[in-house]
């Protein structure tokens, strides 16, 4: 007797099924804080749409183009397998198709943002197209996928500041270990199905147990350079309070994993919880500054 077949969704909640709208929280506050310290406060509502613009469109591009070059991948694998193309539901073509349009937006957002930022989107987009591609030749995929959340810091302050602060290279490499350790917890998940379609992964290379002990040094390097970015940018008390508060969380998260290194849900979903902590951290040191400013001299 065959399974049933999934239930029939509207075209819209298939859209955002696809693009997997309901993890937009994962790095969306990330964006946003950088937002607001690029700023120093709030950019004028043009550099804000469209910032808004050029993210959700590079994500969208990115998004889409991983359905389709996954879509063999993903039909083999038991969590994946229900996804649009996976499934058959949907079609190549209007994922290709979606994917350029949304490229295409993002390098017109770039274009209207400032000359760097249109000079650099061609590179972004090669790092989101290209980690799609990592799986299949290296270990250190989830490392890439790291970097490609890296580019948030820079790319914020290229937009709004037309240039880009060499201390904002603390908070890149910041987001490359914590992209690095939340990618680490992720394959976590796939490592049964990526062992048995001969995908790589630092999980697969490693080991579940090796792995889960990798990620809180992960944690604590990414932690440790965003405090060294507040110091250059010159921030309160209050955003090492939130680095802190996170320090706590993610220890939490990190003893619990080690522990049972295949039960990743509650690591993958404190990630938003994570990020929304550095945000208001971010936001409250910006627009309540109180107490004393911490600078880094050389760096600012």
């Amino acid at each position: 007797m065959s399974a049933p077949d999934p239930p029939a969704r509207s075209p819209a909640k298939e859209l955002g099924r696809f693009l997997e709208i309901q993890n937009l929280g994962l790095n969306l506050p990330f964006a946003v804080a950088f937002l607001i310290l690029a700023a120093d406060g709030v950019p004028s509502w043009r550099v804000v749409l469209l910032v808004v613009v050029a993210f959700v469109a590079a994500r969208n591009a990115g998004h889409s183009f991983n359905r389709w070059a996954d879509r063999e991948i993903d039909a083999k694998n038991p969590r994946t397998r229900g996804r649009l193309l996976a499934s058959g539901r949907g079609s190549s073509t209007f994922a290709l198709a979606f994917c350029a349009a949304n490229a295409a937006v993002l390098l017109v957002a770039a274009y209207l943002l400032n000359p760097l930022a249109f000079v650099l989107a061609p590179i972004a987009l090669a790092l989101i197209f290209g980690y799609s591609y990592t799986k299949r030749v290296t270990s250190f995929t989830t490392a890439f996928l790291g970097l490609v959340e890296a580019i948030t810091p820079a790319a914020v302050y290229i937009a709004v500041q037309g240039t880009l602060p060499p201390f904002v290279l603390l908070a890149v490499g910041g987001l490359l270990c914590w992209g690095t350790a939340f990618e680490t917890v992720h394959s976590l998940g796939d490592l049964a199905s990526d062992r048995e379609l001969g995908l790589h992964s630092l999980p697969v290379r490693l080991g579940p147990s090796r792995s889960a002990r990798l990620v809180p040094g992960l944690h604590a390097a990414a932690l440790a350079l965003l405090a060294l970015f507040g110091l250059a940018v010159g921030l309160t008390p209050v955003y090492f309070l939130a680095l802190a508060l996170m320090a706590a969380i993610a220890g939490a998260s990190d003893i619990a994993l080690i522990r049972r290194p295949t039960e990743t849900r509650l690591p993958f979903y404190r990630h938003a919880l994570l990020g929304t902590i550095y945000m208001v951290g971010a936001g409250l040191a910006v627009f309540l500054p109180l107490g004393p400013v911490w600078i880094l001299h050389g760096l600012a």
